[in-house]
């Protein structure tokens, strides 16, 4: 295909701005997927000036702080990060699904990136393989999609 350009090398986080929203529920593991995020992007050059985090109760709650974030004007890119494990009842679906779409239409409203990073998983092993154990840490692929999707919609 011609006028393709690949964008996956540009990870380059310097100048760019990110806002963090992470969910206090199941700690244990987000703690680990928000240290997989900011250690990725001051590693691709971004300044811990250039990071705010901020927490909330839970997964639920992230769409409205990243709405926040992005209509303040303060942001490039924004990360959010959590953890919804199955349980026995349809809480699961109803926590994951929304928080999924909320953070979808901040994005598609403020045409700004919004990385995925929150870990829907059926069993807590799960969790731990992607916060950090045997499957990497997804918090740190969520941040470096925000980067890579920040540089892509300057270019364009």
């Amino acid at each position: 295909m011609t006028g393709t350009i690949d964008y996956s090398s540009n990870l380059d986080a310097s100048g760019l701005r990110f806002g963090i929203v992470a969910a206090r529920f199941n700690q244990a593991i987000v703690d680990k997927l928000v240290a997989g995020a900011t250690g990725a992007l001051l590693a691709h050059g971004a300044t811990t000036d250039d990071l705010q985090l901020v927490w909330v109760p839970g997964a639920f709650e992230l769409p409205v702080v990243l709405e926040r974030l992005a209509t303040g004007g303060t942001v490039d890119a924004l990360v959010a990060l959590g953890c919804v494990v199955r349980g026995e009842t349809p809480h699961f679906d109803y926590v994951a699904g929304e928080c999924a779409a909320g953070c979808a239409a901040v994005s598609r409203a403020h045409r700004l990136p919004v990385a995925f990073g929150v870990l829907t998983t059926d069993t807590w092993q799960q969790a731990v393989a992607r916060a950090g154990g045997d499957l990497g840490n997804k918090g740190a692929d969520a941040a470096l999609a925000a980067v890579e999707t920040a540089r892509v919609l300057q270019d364009l």
